[in-house]
Order: structure tokens, then C-alpha cells, then sequence
């Protein structure tokens, strides 16, 4: 955290596996508070994600954690669930809102709805195209974020499908799945590797590509979009710090001197490359194909 924040962010989202989806790191409510007392002393944000798929049996613990998370001044909540927001309005009123619930927030008129409801900012699905990001920015009473480097969640079950899988084999491994260094192929494509790990919350699997739209950062920056998120799960610190620091010299070479911005882009991604792993291919995602949904 230290790291990127030295690097240039000017806001990071942290938060527990307990209560959210797919950290780069598990931060205990003892962290959070460290966390925030270093970021706001660098002027730095701090948001944290309460956005798992919550049960009846998760929500007893929910209004501690959310009144612990306003007294530690977290500067909002990033959710998916409804439950959060009521949760919210009960214990912590004045807690802001960051509404992201993945595949769901691909409308404007939806991301409105929430919008009335008290969240302040939306934070946009991974599949839609630049015309459709540009079109709900023009037309949304919230602030956007978008996502503009790193890896994308596919598929997500609350199964422990690793564990089982290795237990069926007969592995006396329960914490295996827990390791992030694993990976699956496609039997006609087996070039292409997507990572898959389990944490709390069940199973993941990750795009085996990374979203990487540095050379076109200046149409979300044209178009005034609040956010830009680098997804850091599964790098690690240097490189995640490396990402931030190309990102943040990026955005001031577009507002010190727009007209050169693509000159600017071009070096700065000779640079990624020079760090990026080879066996990932960067890709501009879904920005310029068909929404998928």
C-alpha cells in the first residue's frame, strides 16, 4: 500500500475476505485503521470493498464491521449488495457509498437508481465498449470509475471447487487453494493460461489476458470519468507500484500538454512492456468490441 501510494495513487480500495471480493491483500480492522491514518497524512483516499455475495448467516456481523469502518474514516464503502446500503443508512449514515456490483452496473438508468438510493460513485462492468462508458458518463448523476489495467474475474463459485478437487485426488492440502499461483488452460488453446485461486469467499477465475488502455487513457480523461482503477490482485508490490507510477505520469503529461499525450503513451508503454510478464498479454479488453453482458 505503502508503495503505490509513493508511486502516485491518489486513492487505493482495500478491505477483509470476510466481507469483500477479490483483494490483493487481507486487511484486519486493526490494518484498515493503519491504513487509513498513513493514506490521509499522503492526502490519499482509502476505500474499502464490502462487496461479497452476503447469506442470512453473514449479516450479523455486518453493522459492527460497517460502524467500525466509519469510525476508522474510511473515505467509502464500495458494495454490490443492497443489504450493505441498508446497513449503512442504520449504523453509518454518513458513510459514502461506491456502488459496484460487477456485471450489473452496464446502464445508466440503473446506476441512477442507486444513485437516489446514496451512492455516489458507480463503478462501471468490465464488458461494456468506449461509446457505451462515454454515453453513461454524459448521462449519469454519480461519478464513473472504469477500469483501465489488470486482470478481469470470469467466473466466481462459493464452492471450495480447488480444495475439493485436490481432496478428491487425495491431497491432504485444505489451504492449497488459498495459494494464488495456479492456473487452468483450454485444451485447443492451451497458450492461454487463467489463473484460479480460492479465498474465503469460494473460487475464482481470472482473465487470461490483462486490460491495459494506457494509449487511450486520453478519451476517458476528454470524457472527465472520476476514476481510473489499476487491479492489482495477483501482482505484487513492485509491480503494482510500477503500474501506478506509469498511470500517474501518464495522466499529468494529458492535463500539463494534451497535444502530446500519444507520443507520451507510446514510451511509457515501451516501458510496461519492459516489466509486464511475457506469458500475459496485454489487450484493450472490451473497449472497443461489442458490449458483452
Amino acid at each position: 500500500m505503502k508503495k503505490v501510494i509513493e508511486a502516485g495513487a491518489d486513492a487505493i480500495n482495500i478491505g477483509n475476505e470476510r466481507f469483500g471480493l477479490r483483494l490483493p491483500g487481507n486487511f484486519s480492522l486493526d490494518e484498515i485503521r493503519q491504513a487509513v491514518a498513513y493514506a490521509h497524512q499522503h492526502n490519499v483516499r482509502v476505500y474499502v470493498s464490502v462487496n461479497k455475495i452476503f447469506h442470512n448467516d453473514d449479516l450479523h456481523e455486518l453493522p459492527g464491521y460497517i460502524k467500525a469502518l466509519a469510525e476508522a474514516n474510511v473515505d467509502a464503502v464500495v458494495y454490490g449488495d443492497p443489504a450493505v446500503l441498508m446497513t449503512v443508512r442504520q449504523v453509518a449514515p454518513n458513510l459514502k457509498l461506491h456502488w459496484n456490483a460487477e456485471t450489473l452496473t452496464t446502464n445508466v438508468e440503473t446506476i441512477n437508481y442507486w444513485g437516489r438510493k446514496g451512492a455516489v460513485r458507480a463503478y462501471l462492468a468490465r464488458e461494456l465498449n468506449m461509446d457505451a462508458i462515454l454515453e453513461i458518463k454524459e448521462q449519469a448523476d454519480v461519478e464513473i470509475q472504469v477500469q483501465v489495467q489488470g486482470m478481469t474475474c470470469i467466473f466466481h463459485s462459493r464452492r471450495d471447487l480447488v480444495s475439493n478437487y485436490r481432496e478428491i485426488q487425495g491431497a491432504d492440502d485444505r489451504e492449497f487453494g488459498l495459494k494464488r499461483g495456479m492456473s487452468i488452460t483450454e485444451e485447443k488453446r492451451q497458450d492461454l493460461h487463467y489463473p484460479i485461486y480460492e479465498d474465503h469467499n469460494g473460487t475464482h477465475i481470472m482473465s487470461a489476458e490483462d486490460t491495459c488502455i494506457l494509449e487511450n487513457l486520453d478519451e476517458l480523461l476528454d470524457a472527465e470519468i472520476d476514476s481510473v482503477k489499476i487491479e492489482s490482485v495477483m501482482k505484487n508490490a513492485e509491480y503494482n507500484a510500477r503500474m501506478v507510477s506509469v498511470y500517474r505520469r501518464a495522466i499529468d503529461a494529458y492535463y500539463e500538454t494534451p497535444e502530446t499525450f500519444s507520443d507520451k503513451a507510446t514510451k511509457l508503454m515501451l516501458e510496461i512492456h519492459s516489466f509486464h510478464p511475457q506469458d500475459r498479454a496485454l489487450t484493450t479488453g472490451f473497449f472497443f468490441k461489442e458490449q458483452v453482458y
